[in-house]
């Protein structure tokens, strides 16, 4: 619950943020049932048929008690995760823009309402993100912490449906790195192995490590 207690309420700005930390939480608290299954569908009870016997349309009702009471606990479950998803989105968004946002009757619906108030939010954030990982330069600080910043910025975008290749981030981190590292680029591109960002940051560490203290150019 603390995971839930220090999400930045949505504001209008984070929206992108705000949705990716309000799904996490809820999932690790196992309680994100109502957002990624449909609500379970009630069972239709046995109605007999007219040349059915009386035999066999008991033996349909008796084997139409597990089914019910499945359908009982399953839409159980989905009716508190439903509630608490609701109570939890609803308590991280700022009163102001809650009171915008139409009342539904289930988390996953009221969802879809809360992001088509950010439609354009979202977009312009996503531009600001793309052209900030186009532009971005290694200023110091260690190669490390730059590549995160940069693998950060990137990850911030699979909420929005934006999902940029690994392969495409490696080369964007490549092009923000200073001369020093000019040849080390070569070097990957002339090679048919493909890095992760993992494997990227550790051979760029060792890299700088080899090279001393970097200068900016």
């Amino acid at each position: 619950m603390s995971f839930i207690s220090a999400i930045e309420p949505l504001n209008g700005g984070n929206y992108g943020s705000w949705r990716e930390k309000v799904e996490m939480g809820l999932a690790l608290l196992d309680l994100d049932m109502a957002l990624i299954e449909t609500c379970p569908k009630e069972p239709e009870d046995p109605v007999r048929d007219e040349k059915e016997s009386e035999d066999d349309f008991n033996k349909r009702v008796h084997d139409h008690g597990p089914i019910k009471m499945k359908y009982d606990l399953d839409r159980a479950k989905w009716d508190s995760s439903n509630r608490k998803c609701l109570m939890v989105i609803k308590s991280s968004i700022m009163e102001a823009i809650r009171g915008a946002i139409p009342q539904c009757s289930t988390a996953s619906e009221y969802l879809k309402k809360v992001e088509s108030q950010f439609t354009g939010s979202l977009k312009a954030y996503a531009s600001s993100l793309i052209k900030k990982l186009v532009t971005t330069r290694y200023t110091g600080g260690g190669v490390r912490d730059h590549i995160l910043r940069m693998r950060n910025m990137s990850s911030k975008l699979k909420p929005m449906g934006m999902e940029l290749p690994v392969e495409f981030i490696i080369h964007l981190i490549f092009a923000s790195l200073p001369n020093q590292f000019e040849t080390f680029a070569v070097n990957y591109n002339t090679q048919p192995e493909k890095w992760g960002t993992e494997k990227m940051m550790a051979m760029c560490v060792q890299e700088e490590r080899l090279k001393g203290n970097l200068v900016i150019l």
